[in-house]
């Protein structure tokens, strides 16, 4: 079979039935691929109360299951980061496919913390197999327009994490409401799936020259060329702090809205922790521009986190609403333009491995800051945490667009 030549790194063998699809056709199935991942991968969040109920978990068990998905997704990025740069784009997004299937089957019929954090870390493996794919897949079939090619990422993955939670909402309302989600995304998959195993390769695979093949596959030391560091860093920094508060929003958000709104209907929960990563994604869509365009945002993005904390104390959904908007539309622009930047300076043979790593240190914001915030919550109830940790994510949005001012005016 044609994916199992790639695997191989073997040039493409000719089957009998391949679809050799044209640019529009890959870009859809690229982005679809990624988002329907990400939106499996997020099906959880609006359930947590529930399970918490049905299995007796804790906020930091919680926590725990949310954040072995990150370290697992970070683990993979290190490790196989770079994976498509040689097995092909279509093929590291069929592994993906098919851990996403094993993982999230393996959550639907959970029956305790182990075997959800088990599931998790599947999920987060086949996200992470797929995000360096997607990325370069989608920069290649535009070549001419990185910048629309950056767009599209983001707008897929942001899209993705935001559809989750408002789904898994609905589909909750189902019966047997902690499994028919994964199964009914299970199907998604499927479908999905097909076309993808079908789709005839571009370029086809050439082995490595000069060594064996599978050596190219061993996990590498991430390196970016001088030009790129500045950009590097400053991407990485951004996502980090956007995870973070990400990472918040589809753990533990839950029950905190569910106080600021006086409700528990899951397709609201769903919607609320969804909002600030649909602003996201919508922001995508938006073509701003300007010199001190990513300072601006950062600030907003403070602002906006920090009011985040104070929506329970003044008891005010519409607080909650609009500063969820707000906090979501600033993180997009700012972190598309300090995305595009490095994406745009890094070689094309090392693009995926480069944006890998962007992405490990931006996965981390929603494993290491989130585990602090359960054991706090532990500690000193959800509320005050939640505004300890609102605090702190605005004074670091404040310094990071105090940081890209001071570029920006060099610039």
């Amino acid at each position: 079979m044609t994916v199992l030549s790639e695997l191989r790194m073997r040039p493409a063998t000719a089957v009998r039935w391949s679809w050799n699809a044209g640019t529009t056709a890959r870009l859809v199935l690229s982005g679809v691929v990624i988002f329907t991942l990400l939106v499996g991968a997020n099906l959880a969040t609006p359930l947590y109360p529930l399970l918490q109920a049905q299995m007796g978990l804790s906020s930091l068990d919680v926590t725990i299951a949310f954040s072995s998905y990150v370290l697992a997704l970070i683990l993979v990025l290190m490790v196989a980061g770079h994976w498509s740069d040689h097995i092909g784009r279509r093929a590291a997004l069929v592994l993906a496919v098919l851990v996403g299937l094993l993982g999230g089957i393996i959550f639907a019929n959970a029956d305790g913390l182990p075997a959800l954090s088990v599931g998790r870390a599947l999920q987060g493996v086949a996200v992470g197999l797929a995000t360096g794919a997607s990325s370069a897949a989608l920069r290649e079939l535009l070549p001419h327009r990185p910048d629309w090619a950056s767009r599209f990422t983001l707008l897929s993955s942001a899209g993705g994490v935001a559809a989750g939670p408002f789904i898994g909402g609905l589909l909750s309302l189902l019966p047997d409401p902690t499994r028919t989600p994964y199964y009914i995304h299970t199907a998604v998959l499927l479908a999905a799936l097909l076309p993808l195993w079908l789709l005839k390769a571009r370029p086809a695979i050439a082995p490595a020259p000069g060594k064996p093949a599978f050596k190219v596959l061993a996990p590498r030391r991430p390196a970016v060329s001088r030009a790129a560091r500045g950009s590097f860093w400053m991407a990485s920094s951004v996502g980090f702090l956007s995870f973070a508060v990400f990472g918040f929003c589809l753990s533990l958000a839950p029950g905190y809205f569910a106080g600021i709104v006086q409700a528990d209907s899951r397709p609201l929960i769903g919607l609320l922790a969804g909002l600030t990563l649909g602003a996201s994604a919508m922001s995508q869509l938006v073509g701003v521009r300007g010199r001190y365009l990513v300072p601006v945002a950062l600030a907003l993005l403070g602002v906006s986190v920090g009011l985040l904390g104070a929506a329970a104390a003044w008891s005010s959904p519409v607080l909650l609403v609009l500063v969820s908007i707000t906090a979501g539309a600033s993180q997009g622009v700012a972190f598309r333009q300090v995305f595009n930047d490095v994406a745009g300076k890094v070689e094309s043979a090392r693009h995926a491995q480069v944006i890998s790593t962007v992405y490990v240190i931006t996965y981390m914001g929603s494993a290491v800051p989130v585990i602090g915030l359960g054991l706090a919550v532990t500690a000193v109830g959800l509320q005050a945490a939640v505004v300890g940790f609102t605090v702190l994510c605005g004074v670091a949005a404040l310094l990071l667009a105090a940081v890209s001012l001071r570029v920006a005016r060099k610039g």
